[in-house]
């Protein structure tokens, strides 16, 4: 089942500023923020390096952008990746089920290091990841992806589930982004990235009476 909803409620699910969650997903973990922090010195070091081309007012106001990079770019990265979604004009709430459930190794990264002989040897980072495939009874099946939890074992095929469906065209009919799948009968989402505002979609939800 599909339901079309308006631009303004869109735009409020995906809003333009970062929320929240979504800052601390582009957070990461210890060695991304080690990452940004590196970015952040040496940058500050490169704007006062060459400080003699700029004003004394200007100098201090990048300095202060530089130096402040590891605490502001989640939010940017965010803000982004959300408008890939805004970009897309039509947008519809979507219902289905479960249709399967199965777990996989996904590799999410490589890195270089150096063995005991002194030799280079690149190390694959493997994650185990949920796959839920979903679909309804036009024939529409999707894939979600996202890293395992213990919560995702109560996941069963026949669930309901949610999602918000992301077009470009005003009929709907081709389908270019979904969101995050949520799955009211055991209250869980499963995403990579959690793109909606999600007290406001289970409200939409609630509101067209499928909850």
């Amino acid at each position: 089942m599909l339901v079309p909803i308006t631009r303004e409620k869109f735009e409020e699910l995906i809003p333009v500023v970062a929320t929240g969650a979504q800052y601390s997903y582009y957070w990461g973990k210890g060695p991304d923020l080690l990452r940004r922090f590196l970015i952040s010195f040496l940058s500050l070091v490169a704007v006062f390096a060459i400080g003699g081309f700029f004003g004394g007012g200007l100098q201090l106001i990048l300095g202060l952008v530089a130096g402040l990079y590891w605490l502001w770019a989640p939010a940017m990265w965010a803000s982004l990746r959300n408008g890939k979604y805004r970009r897309l004009g039509y947008s519809g709430f979507w219902q289905g089920q479960v249709l399967d459930i199965f777990v996989s190794e996904e590799l999410i990264g490589k890195e270089e290091t150096v063995n005991q002989q002194g030799e280079l040897v690149i190390v694959e980072n493997r994650e185990r990841r949920i796959n839920v495939e979903v679909g309804d009874e036009s024939g529409f099946t999707f894939q979600v992806q996202a890293p395992l939890k213990r919560t995702h074992k109560s996941i069963r095929p026949g669930d309901v589930a949610e999602m918000l469906i992301l077009s470009s065209r005003p009929d709907l009919s081709q389908v270019e982004k979904v969101s995050d799948a949520y799955l009211p009968d055991s209250d869980l989402w499963v995403s990579d990235y959690p793109c909606l505002r999600r007290d406001l979609f289970v409200e939409v939800s609630r509101r067209l009476g499928y909850e």
